[in-house]
């Protein structure tokens, strides 16, 4: 069975303990299509009422629920069976996440829907490998240990790959046994909402999953906030991170954090020119820059520098920026009127603080949040543009001679993300791999993820891990339990 688009485009409303329901305040807001700036439709708001009893019940389906008492196969055959219904509706997904967050059809249904499809699958084959130890104690006692689900998971996901993120914290989640409340970003609620109506068509017992759309101010900080929430899964900027732990550490939450970053992309001169300049390209303008690891800091060593980004710019020159729904587009429009106007800033502060223009940095005419993509040279680590996320199709090159000046320079931001690096050296490679200070590294490649591969960050780009098995495991807890055998 496949669900008909034009049912989700309905006024939306939350998903909460099995059933649809309006806000409890009668709240709702408007969804925009960013590529239009039209409405897509409306969407009950949650204030903290309905944040509440999203959380309450996901503690009922915790505690007492079949959930609880349900044996790990079934629940991995009812995991696998969302990833299906996924796959099933794998068009009207990728339509649906276009029109909210104004990304590429191609990049909804090639890379972010099949992606969060496989998530599901993935940790649907965890649910009966979560396995405890034998611990070899002193004395005549035996002593082993148990890997138990946290509870209730409040998972805060952001607006850049809405059901990607969304897999990412629910599928371990759920695998580990425990139940959800999730809060979609304000900008980009559909694709949630769709993956609510799938998993309850899979089967999903009522209150193990909830989705709860609304403000971060509001129904995001009631859900840091609430007693019953053991832990909190967030992706998003350094700031919102920051201002989670101090609302967490009240009731001493666990928390994974996967924040900004500010990701250097180093080619050395003895790259393969081609395969870097696309790497280049695909590191910071895919998904128009909106990405966390974007490689947005390009360092090249002098050698090659200007006749890279001469390349670059011509590379560029040939991706077709409109319409996202259109297959041969490659570049859509930002997320939000709001994140267009601070994109443009950016490139005003580059210009004031004597980075070089070399192309876009400007609003096409028409409507639409779109901005061209934009490549400054001249570029010195302290400045802005080198310095802070932005967050859109902005690129910072940043010349370098020799290895020791780019290791320094590339780690010298709180960011620690992820990084590129490019040579044909293979000693070098390994060698700049191992000093830079980031979560993942590619060595000639660029942007490349695996729901088997643990993704994560260093410094002020968070900490804990998604993904893999190390991502599953954030979502258990340790119980030592003691047998007396003398």
């Amino acid at each position: 069975m496949t669900t008909d688009l034009r049912a989700t485009l309905k006024p939306a409303r939350l998903f909460i303990d099995g059933q649809w329901t309006d806000a409890l305040s009668g709240a709702a807001f408007k969804t925009i299509n960013p590529a239009t700036e039209e409405t897509i439709t409306e969407v009950a708001e949650a204030g903290a009422e309905d944040v509440d009893r999203a959380v309450q019940a996901a503690r009922r389906a915790f505690t007492s629920g079949p959930w609880a008492k349900m044996p790990p196969s079934e629940r991995g055959r009812i995991l696998w069976k969302i990833g299906d219904l996924i796959e099933a509706n794998l068009q009207e997904m990728a339509r649906l996440e276009t029109l909210d967050q104004g990304k590429t059809i191609t990049d909804s249904s090639r890379v972010d829907v099949p992606m969060a499809a496989d998530c599901f699958r993935y940790f649907a084959g965890w649910t009966t490998k979560i396995e405890g130890e034998t611990i070899p104690v002193r004395g005549g006692s035996l002593n082993y240990t148990l890997r138990e689900p946290i509870g209730v998971i409040g998972s805060i996901t952001p607006w850049n790959f809405p059901i990607l993120m969304a897999a990412w914290k629910v599928a371990p989640a759920l695998a580990a046994g425990n139940t959800v409340v999730l809060k979609p970003a304000q900008q980009t609620p559909l694709t949630a909402l769709f993956l609510a109506e799938l998993a309850h068509e899979a089967g999903l017992p009522p209150g193990v999953l909830n989705v709860i759309p609304g403000r971060g101010t509001v129904a995001g900080s009631a859900l840091v906030q609430h007693p019953l929430v053991g832990k909190i899964a967030f992706t998003g900027s350094t700031e919102v991170g920051r201002d989670i732990m101090r609302r967490g550490s009240d009731t001493l939450k666990r928390l994974t954090l996967e924040l900004g970053g500010k990701s250097p992309n180093v080619v050395f001169a003895d790259a393969d020119l081609d395969q870097a300049i696309r790497g280049a390209s695909n590191g910071i303008f895919f998904n128009k820059g909106e990405v966390c690891t974007a490689g947005s800091r390009l360092f090249l060593e002098d050698a090659l520098h200007d006749a890279f980004v001469d390349r670059l710019q011509a590379h560029l020159a040939k991706l077709t920026q409109g319409d996202p729904l259109d297959p041969k587009t490659r570049i859509g429009p930002q997320v939000s009127e709001a994140q267009m106007k601070q994109v443009l800033s950016y490139v005003d502060k580059g210009k004031a603080e004597g980075a070089r223009l070399v192309c876009g940095g400007e609003r096409p005419a028409g409507r639409g949040y779109f901005v061209r993509p934009t490549i400054f040279t001249g570029v010195r680590n302290d400045m802005t543009l080198a310095r802070e996320e932005i967050f859109g199709p902005v690129l910072a090159v940043v010349r370098f001679k020799e290895l020791e000046e780019v290791l320094a320079a590339a780690n010298d931001t709180p960011y620690g993300l992820a990084a590129g690096v490019w040579t044909k050296d293979i000693k070098k490679a390994h060698r700049t791999a191992r000093l830079l200070q980031a979560g993942t590294v590619w060595i000639n490649t660029y942007g490349l993820y695996d729901n088997a591969m643990p993704f994560g960050g260093l410094k002020q780009s968070g900490y804990g891990r998604e993904l893999g098995r190390q991502g599953l495991l954030e979502y258990t807890q340790t119980k030592s339990v003691w047998v007396d055998l003398a």
